[in-house]
């Protein structure tokens, strides 16, 4: 079987959640911390081999492209002010991958991005991911994919387990007993109607089958493409789609305020150069009246 060396990453959102902040900027480029959003995004696709990354875009996107060129300026500058760790960490961003661009067309929906790709994939797997979603793990989760991949040949999607009253926010999956494969997906359950509490996210491994799947079913859902009514097609077809969970980590979206708020404390808390003076602001932010001192994991 063939090394997976392309992925697509969705990144034509607007980003409404977030305004007035994203109003001149994408959504992808909010930072966490120092890093922006979709920086972290193709970091754990390189950790996995991944060597060409096709961002799928739209007008408005012209400084996620920007952050992934050269800045010369900026590299004469950081060099004339010796401030060289500063300028070898600003040139990794750039030459860490090809870095392709393609304009999205076609109707709203989530399989759309997959379509407008679709070219430059053509007979081949590929990771494709949301560019909001995070994956914080010790092995990035794109690696764990593709050596799952590698072994069994089977086409999969990350899940994680959320809390029974969040899981009319997701997609949840419905697996047949005692496996990992996918026999349905229900679309934003109600907790009566959930076949369980593990929610689908912005990682998977496809191929050419869910290409040609996504050219030939109808619109769905509030008129628009999605890609799991493909994952849908493929299972009731008896393909074999499996559902793989984090191992050593969690998925944190950045989709809303508040998760992205979360998602930034996870990654701050967990640096060596603030992660403990952060802990001690937050302990003390909210229970100021305990002593300033203690162990925390």
């Amino acid at each position: 079987m063939n090394k997976i060396r392309k992925a697509i990453v969705a990144v034509a959102g607007s980003g409404t959640r977030f305004l007035p902040a994203t109003k001149t900027m994408p959504k992808e480029m909010l930072p966490i911390v120092d890093k922006p959003i979709i920086q972290l995004v193709a970091e754990e696709l390189v950790e996995a081999g991944i060597e060409d990354i096709i961002l799928v875009t739209k007008w408005d996107k012209k400084p996620l492209e920007d952050h992934f060129d050269h800045n010369w300026a900026l590299a004469n500058e950081l060099k004339e002010a010796g401030k060289l760790k500063r300028l070898e960490e600003i040139k990794r961003i750039s030459d860490m991958a090809n870095f392709i661009y393609v304009r999205q067309k076609g109707p709203y929906g989530n399989g759309t991005p997959v379509l407008s790709a679709a070219s430059l994939v053509e007979n081949e797997s590929f990771v494709y991911v949301w560019g909001d979603d995070l994956v914080r793990s010790k092995v990035s989760f794109t690696k764990q994919m593709i050596e799952d991949y590698l072994g069994h040949g089977h086409l999969m999607i990350g899940v994680q387990e959320v809390p029974a009253e969040e899981v009319n926010r997701y997609g949840i999956v419905k697996l047949r007993e005692g496996t990992m494969e996918i026999e349905d997906i229900i679309e934003k359950p109600s907790m009566n109607e959930a076949p369980s509490q593990l929610a689908d996210f912005g990682r998977m491994i496809l191929n050419q089958e869910i290409i040609d799947i996504l050219r030939q079913i109808p619109l769905g859902k509030e008129n628009e493409l999605w890609i799991v009514d493909a994952i849908r097609y493929y299972v009731k077809n008896r393909g074999i789609f499996l559902a793989k969970k984090v191992d050593n980590g969690e998925w944190l979206t950045t989709g809303d305020p508040l998760n992205y708020l979360k998602a930034v404390i996870k990654y701050a808390i967990h640096r060596k150069d603030i992660g403990k003076d952060l802990k001690y602001f937050i302990r003390n932010t909210l229970s100021p009246e305990l002593p300033n001192k203690g162990k925390y994991k």
